[in-house]
């Protein structure tokens, strides 16, 4: 189940790129971002608080962690990821994605104490290479300037925190009530900061501003991001290790619908990225993996909460 899941959101998530450089066509990048943001909460508050009446509201320190959230998962994070779509190629955009499991993985070790497994690094490698090898007919052809890959690389690494922040905080909240805030607050710290920082803003209510926004809206923040959760909730690392995934996922898409053609390095890629993807997930082999190591200070930290909950009960 979440190898399916975790397919389908890498899937979604390539699509997203296309569906952003539809929208571009007829919006300025960080007002289509936030114009995105506005519109998936307003549906999901709706569908949480209007429709079904049982989800709780945030309390507390609930309301802070979701700022954060909202913060680093939507206010950066699809700004950056907008913002560099005006800047470099949706494929090259899918590809620097995958930096994020590198990232995960690193911040991880350092903020979880979650030692990296040898198929977990096996995995991310072996994609990694799949990855340079599908690249390398663009190498000599890559479209993009470096203020659009220095953007892209801070929305990338912001991912990478909000996916270890979701993890180490450990909210009790339903995963779609988690989204619906972090969007809902994520869009009110980005609509000021869009007319701040995009003073030449402008917007054309045409087919291709309805459909990039349409697809954002409805299929990337709302079911991508509930199957996103999900993922988290299991193991941040091994979830970001299916965006290893979206360059894949990316190149046939823009095959299909850019008339982009696809050449033996993406098929020997894509082989690899698959392969490893699926070994990082999965002990294939049998051999025998090392043990994750809790060090004393998390150690009494998980004792505690352990007595904690035995106290409360």
């Amino acid at each position: 189940m979440r190898t399916t899941t975790g397919i389908l959101y890498a899937f979604i998530w390539a699509t997203a790129a296309i569906a952003t450089k539809i929208g571009l066509v007829s919006s300025s990048p960080l007002l289509f971002a936030s114009t995105r943001l506005f519109f998936a909460g307003i549906i999901l508050f709706a569908i949480v608080y209007i429709a079904n009446k049982k989800y709780p509201f945030p309390k507390g320190k609930e309301w802070g962690n979701l700022i954060i959230l909202g913060l680093l998962n939507s206010t950066i994070y699809v700004g950056c990821c907008f913002l560099s779509l005006d800047h470099v190629d949706s494929s090259i955009f899918n590809l620097l994605l995958t930096f994020n499991p590198f990232i995960v993985a690193f911040l991880s070790s350092i903020f979880l104490n979650r030692t990296i497994k040898r198929n977990e690094l096996v995995g991310m490698c072996l994609s990694a290479l799949g990855l340079g090898i599908a690249l390398y007919p663009y190498i000599n052809d890559i479209n993009g300037t470096l203020f659009g890959f220095i953007t892209l690389g801070i929305g990338v690494f912001s991912m990478g925190i909000g996916s270890i922040y979701f993890s180490k905080i450990q909210m009790r909240l339903p995963g779609i009530v988690v989204n619906t805030w972090q969007i809902i607050l994520g869009s009110a710290m980005a609509m000021p900061l869009s007319f701040l920082l995009e003073p030449d803003y402008y917007f054309h209510l045409d087919f291709y501003f309805g459909f990039g926004l349409f697809w954002q809206v409805i299929v990337v923040s709302i079911i991508a991001m509930l199957l996103w959760f999900s993922l988290l909730k299991e193991d941040p690392v091994r979830a970001n290790n299916f965006l290893f995934l979206t360059p894949i996922f990316g190149y046939m898409l823009s095959a299909i619908f850019l008339g982009e053609t696809i050449t033996n390095f993406h098929y020997i890629g894509a082989l690899f990225v698959i392969f490893g993807t699926v070994y990082s997930q999965t002990n294939m082999f049998g051999l025998k993996q090392k043990e994750i190591k809790i060090p004393v200070t998390a150690q009494i930290r998980t004792e505690a909460a352990d007595q904690r909950a035995t106290g409360e009960s």
